[in-house]
C-alpha cells in the first residue's frame, strides 16, 4: 500500500512507533520456537561473524590505526591480554540491526521465537519510512574485550521515542535504542545505548520558508601550509604502547597527544565501510535487488534512474545534497572509534575503555580535518578499579567542535601491577540487561 505522507512524520507514525517501546522484552508476546533445538544452530548475524585476526586488521586500518596490539600477534602475545585483542568498538562489525519484521524474542544464539501474529503485523515495517537517519548521541560500555575465536550475538530494543524542535529539517524525532551483546560463552560483552534523530528530508535548495536556515558549509581548498600541518601531526603520532601508564602518574588536567584525521576523503570513508562492514544492508547486485524487493524505502533512483542505497549521501555529492547536507559526510561510528584510539593511545596496552559517551553536533564533511584533542577531567577509586575520566571532542580545520566525549578508562597501578579489574556488570541476562536499561528511561523520562 502506497504511503500517501511518505517521508513525512505525524502524529499517528509516532503513535505507532512509539507502540514498540520495550515490545521485545516480554517472553509472552512471542510463540514458541517453530523449529527444532535440536538441529538448529546458532547464527551470528553481523559483517562478522566471528574474530579473526584479518577481521580485526581490517576495521583498523579502515579508520587509520595500526596498534600492534590489534595487528601484531608476537607482539599481542607478550602484552597482558595474551594475545591479538580487538579495539572496543570493533562491535560494530559484529552486529546489524534486525528489521523490525525481523524481531524475536531471544539472540541468534537459540532458535528464534517469533512475534504472536497481532503483534507482528502491528509492528510491521518502519512507520519513519523516507526520513532521514542522523546519529546524535551514544554511549557505551564495554565489560570485556573480543578475543580470536569469539562470536557474538546481540539484542536490540526500542528504549525511548520524543520529539524535538529542529533547525536543520522539518519535524524530528529523536528515537533512542538499547543494545546488548553477549559471546558464546553467553557472558555479556557490551552495552550500547544511542539516540537517532529521524528528520523530515530538506533538499538544501528546497526554500520552503527556511531562508534564515544556517547550513553548514563544505571544507575549502587547503594551502600548501595547512597540508604541511596536518604531516607533520601524521608524523609526529606516538602512542603508549607497552610502557605502563600508572594511575598514580596520572594528573587531573593533563593533556592527551594530539592526533589528526584528514582531510578526509571518499577514499577513507569507503576504507571505513570495507571494515566496518555492510552495515545499513549495504549489498551489491542480485543481492541488492533482494535486499530492495524486501525493503524499497531504503533504495531511491541516482542519476541514472537506477534504484541506490539511500545511505549513499556518506559518498554521493548530489544525493548528500538532496537530503539536505552540503557535502558528503562520515558516520557517527567513526568519530567515536577515533575518539576510543585517542584514549588507548595515551593509556596504554595495560588499560581498558570501561565506558565510551559521543555527541555529535556538526557534519564531518568529505574535506573537513578532524584534530582529536582531549585532557585528564577526574581521577579516582572505584572500589578495586583505579580510573580516569577524559573529556575529549573532534575539532574542524575551523575551529569548531563536531563531536564531544567522555571516556572512563581503567589503568593498573604501581601497588597493584598491570593487572585490570574490569566492569562486572549488574545482569547475567542479556534480556534482563535490557529491561534494567528501560527501567531507567522511564525514571528519567518520569
Amino acid at each position: 500500500m502506497s504511503d500517501s505522507e511518505f517521508g513525512r512524520i505525524t502524529d499517528e507514525k509516532v503513535s505507532r512507533l512509539r507502540e514498540r517501546i520495550g515490545i521485545n522484552l516480554h517472553s509472552e508476546n512471542f510463540e514458541e520456537p517453530d523449529v527444532d533445538p535440536a538441529i538448529w544452530s546458532a547464527r551470528p548475524t553481523g559483517f562478522n561473524h566471528e574474530v579473526t585476526a584479518d577481521g580485526i586488521r581490517h576495521f583498523v586500518h579502515g579508520y587509520g590505526d595500526d596498534n600492534p596490539l590489534y595487528c601484531d600477534e608476537s607482539y599481542a602475545l607478550g602484552s597482558n591480554w595474551d594475545g591479538l585483542v580487538a579495539p572496543p568498538t570493533f562491535v560494530w562489525s559484529m552486529y546489524l540491526s534486525p528489521q523490525h519484521d525481523e524481531t524475536t524474542f531471544g539472540g541468534a544464539d537459540e532458535p528464534p521465537r517469533r512475534l504472536v501474529p497481532a503483534l507482528g503485523e502491528r509492528i510491521k515495517g518502519d512507520p519513519l519510512r523516507g526520513t532521514g537517519m542522523l546519529q546524535s548521541h551514544v554511549g557505551y560500555e564495554f565489560y570485556r574485550p573480543l578475543r580470536i575465536g569469539d562470536r557474538l550475538f546481540a539484542k536490540r530494543t526500542l528504549l525511548g521515542v520524543s520529539e524535538k524542535e529542529s533547525s536543520w529539517g522539518g519535524r524530528t524525532v529523536h528515537v533512542t535504542f538499547g543494545v546488548v551483546t553477549w559471546n558464546q560463552r553467553r557472558e555479556l560483552v557490551h552495552f550500547q545505548r544511542g539516540t537517532w534523530i529521524r528528520a523530515e528530508r530538506r533538499p538544501l535548495e528546497a526554500g520552503r520558508g527556511e531562508s534564515d536556515r544556517v547550513v553548514q558549509p563544505a571544507a575549502d581548498p587547503y594551502t600548501e601550509e595547512q597540508l604541511a600541518e596536518i604531516d607533520a601531526a601524521y608524523a609526529s603520532e606516538r602512542r603508549r604502547g607497552a610502557e605502563p601508564r600508572f594511575w598514580e602518574d596520572v594528573e587531573i588536567g593533563e593533556e592527551l597527544p594530539l592526533r589528526v584525521k584528514g582531510p578526509l576523503r571518499v577514499t577513507d570513508v569507503i576504507l571505513w565501510h570495507a571494515g566496518f562492514g555492510q552495515a545499513f544492508h549495504t549489498y551489491a547486485f542480485r543481492l541488492s535487488y533482494e535486499r530492495r524487493m524486501l525493503s524499497p524505502g531504503l533504495y531511491s533512483p541516482n542519476e541514472y534512474n537506477v534504484p541506490d542505497i539511500v545511505q549513499r549521501m556518506h559518498w554521493d555529492a548530489e544525493w548528500a545534497r538532496k537530503v539536505g547536507a552540503a557535502e558528503r559526510y562520515d558516520y557517527g561510528a567513526l568519530r567515536e572509534t577515533w575518539l576510543a584510539q585517542l584514549a588507548t593511545d595515551w593509556a596504554g596496552d595495560d588499560s581498558w575503555i570501561l565506558s565510551l559517551d559521543a555527541e555529535h553536533r556538526r557534519f564531518n564533511y568529505v574535506g573537513d580535518t578532524t584534530w582529536l584533542k582531549g585532557e585528564v577531567a577526574q581521577k579516582s577509586m572505584r572500589g578495586d578499579q583505579a580510573v580516569v575520566e577524559l573529556d575529549m571532542y573532534c575539532e574542524n580545520q575551523r575551529g569548531e567542535r563536531s563531536s564531544t566525549g567522555t571516556a572512563v578508562v581503567a589503568l593498573p597501578t604501581r601497588q597493584g601491577g598491570t593487572s585490570l579489574t574490569l566492569t562486572r556488570p549488574l545482569d547475567t541476562d542479556p534480556i534482563d540487561h535490557l529491561r534494567r536499561q528501560l527501567d531507567r528511561m522511564d525514571v528519567a523520562d518520569a
